[in-house]
């Protein structure tokens, strides 16, 4: 028998915090619809996640808790396993960092690099920012303050052992320069390649001695290893490398991917590469850097208490319906801006209108002219043939899509052939054939088409919504395996020809809207309550009183509140190509590289101030989120900030050229 082809997909290792919100399960989500497409392929699967648990964050937060740090990441890890069961993640292996095996492993790693000359004993002297477990020289910092996450670094002088990263510099833009699809999206690449390695890498402190919560280094006890090290190496301990736990190694390694957040590309596409190149253990294959979900654009954070609890969402509208919205929504590479009107809206639309709706009208149909049994009797016309087809070319559509990581584009595709069945009823009028009794087969062979149209979309929906197609399968009469395969889904007719259907449930209720939004907030309300104590505005940095609130500013016409600004989404952009816009004096047509992997096309009104040669390789600052609008036909996607610099002078206000493209600005 032929042995199964294998694919190895991990998340990140979470840290565990006590409150996992959207954006955890977003990437979990997504790496769960990867690996239960692939199972479907008929692909041996392994899927990594679990929580990364060593740190002096941890040290810290375990003494203010009254409790030991293994009793302190006990309690949490609990929870985050919790979430994943609500979230249907259907993950085949959960690492813990402070697992006996994984522990065993991580010494035998650095004692290994130790040997080979590549760790070494030094003094380390410099920024540390403790809620990133990162190290940073001065150049790297922003402001003073750390790069990821704009808080303040401490100074940190200590004895360490340093990985001698720097002699990797080279090996690593060879490998950029060779394999252009090892690190995705593009704009990552650039921005490690032009932010990090050309500047000049530096060895990096791979020890600590100020705390003891961590993996001891076994020939120098006084030393913990540092926790990226130890978080990195998961990816093979967990396959069984260094221990005898597990024997999956030779199997599944090197992972096809790795998901990562934006935020630890750099420790996943720098470091763990070098690391190992100095075990010479074979590369992944392909990292793919994820964007952030915001939240009324900014990133979600417990402390700046935006957060969006993902058990309140499922329990409201359920697992599936959330996982949908968190795949359709955003492109996977790009920044994504979450809002409950988005995700309602997406519920009622693609979900109750066209899915819901379709499957409950054609069972009921099925129902009503035919008892819930079809006849065999067959009458054909050219419509059903066009059905048919969009239906049999759908399979090399979503699998491209599926390959390239783009889940949003997958989704969509399926969803076309959702709403062209919707069109086909009303072109066949179904209602109308029930009527007349001469036209019973045709009235069969449409509702055959209907069927067999969901039957199809279903299949291709279950890795996002497993749950949903289900009972998708089970009211249209999908009662075997065979019938549901993904295999099956690119031949039209699968289904018997006297299907029998059985109603169901209504599967996406239409929501209220306004109710809801309200009862979302309150649930918000609750949560902030709860989690954040309140503070008296005396004592609150950058607090206003009454009487300043109720002062005007000068040159300001009216006033908006922080939460208005905080939806105006601000994005550095680099401009690729501009040229004028036909028949117009004033509008300029930009292709912009916002960092997201698609071109975006801006037209501003700056043609008689800027000839376009000037502005290609140009930063520029763009409103992301306005609604596309078409400028003299020729469709606009954002606006280019600009200043009114004196009479009819107009400047665009460019960024600094080192700031990566997609950055946020706040």
């Amino acid at each position: 028998m032929e042995e199964k082809k294998t694919f190895y997909i991990t998340t990140p290792i979470y840290y565990p915090s006590a409150k996992l919100h959207i954006g955890h399960s977003y990437c979990t989500v997504a790496t769960d619809m990867m690996a239960r497409y692939k199972r479907m392929r008929g692909y041996d699967v392994m899927f990594l996640t679990g929580t990364d648990e060593h740190g002096q964050k941890i040290e810290l937060k375990a003494k203010e808790a009254g409790v030991t740090p293994k009793e302190y990441v006990d309690n949490i890890v609990s929870g985050v396993k919790e979430l994943w069961r609500l979230m249907n993640i259907s993950e085949h292996r959960f690492i813990r960092t402070t697992d006996d095996y994984h522990e065993e492993s991580v010494q035998k790693i650095f004692k290994a690099l130790y040997d080979k000359g590549e760790i070494y004993k030094g003094k380390y002297k410099g920024k540390y920012c403790t809620p990133c477990e990162s190290f940073w020289t001065d150049t790297q910092l922003v402001d003073g303050k750390c790069p990821d996450c704009g808080r303040e670094v401490i100074d940190a002088e200590e004895e360490a052992y340093f990985f001698r990263l720097s002699k990797y510099a080279d090996r690593l833009l060879k490998l950029y320069e060779e394999n252009p699809g090892f690190l995705e999206p593009k704009s990552r690449m650039n921005e490690m390649v032009n932010n990090f390695i050309k500047p000049g890498l530096e060895d990096l402190c791979v020890s600590r001695t100020s705390f003891t919560w961590g993996v001891p280094v076994d020939f120098d006890p006084k030393h913990v290893v540092y926790v990226w090290v130890d978080a990195l190496s998961n990816y093979i301990t967990a396959l069984g490398y260094g221990n005898g736990k597990y024997h999956d190694y030779e199997k599944y390694w090197p992972a096809d991917v790795h998901f990562v957040g934006k935020e630890i590309v750099r420790f996943h596409s720098i470091i763990w590469p070098a690391i190992l190149m100095a075990l010479d253990l074979p590369l992944p294959k392909k990292i793919y850097g994820h964007g952030w979900l915001n939240f009324n654009g900014e990133k979600m954070s417990k402390s700046r208490g935006n957060v969006v609890d993902p058990a309140i969402l499922c329990q409201r509208y359920g697992v599936d319906s959330l996982r949908y919205f968190l795949l359709r929504e955003f492109p996977f590479g790009s920044d994504g801006n979450f809002s409950n009107e988005g995700l309602i809206s997406r519920i009622n639309s693609d979900l109750a209108n066209d899915l819901g709706n379709l499957v409950s009208r054609t069972v009921s149909m099925v129902e009503k002219y035919f008892g819930g049994t079809l006849p065999a009797e067959r009458e054909a016309d050219p419509l059903d043939q066009e059905i048919e087809e969009m239906a049999s070319a759908l399979k090399a559509k979503v699998e491209a899509q599926m390959e390239a990581y783009q889940f949003q584009n997958a989704l969509t595709e399926v969803m076309k052939l959702v709403s062209r069945t919707n069109k086909y009823i009303d072109e066949t009028a179904p209602w109308v054939l029930g009527k007349d009794p001469e036209k019973k087969a045709r009235l069969a062979t449409v509702l055959y088409h209907m069927l067999e149209s969901i039957r199809v979309a279903s299949i291709y929906l279950a890795p996002c919504m497993p749950g949903t197609s289900e009972k998708i399968w089970k009211q249209i009469g999908a009662n075997t395996p065979e019938i549901c395969s993904w295999d099956s889904a690119g031949e039209f007719g699968k289904l018997p020809a006297n299907v029998t259907v059985a109603k169901g449930e209504t599967l996406f209720p239409r929501i209220d809207m306004a109710k809801e939004l309200e009862a979302l907030e309150g649930e918000r309300q609750k949560l902030l309550a709860k989690e954040q104590p309140a503070q008296k505005p005396e004592n609150t940095t950058g607090a206003t009183s009454q009487k300043a609130e109720k002062e005007p500013v000068e040159g300001v016409t009216s006033l908006i509140a922080i939460d208005d600004f905080a939806k105006v989404q601000l994005r550095v952009a680099q401009v690729v190509s501009c040229e004028k816009v036909e028949k117009s004096d004033k509008l300029l047509k930009l292709q912009l590289d916002d960092g997201s992997g698609e071109p975006r096309q801006v037209v501003s009104g700056i043609a008689a101030w800027y000839s376009p040669e000037l502005l290609v390789g140009k930063k520029v600052i763009i409103v992301a989120n306005l609604k596309p609008a078409k400028l003299r036909g020729v469709l606009s996607q954002g606006m280019i900030l600009a200043a009114d610099a004196g009479e009819n002078d107009v400047r665009v206000i460019f960024a600094d050229p080192e700031i990566p493209n997609g950055s946020t600005v706040r």
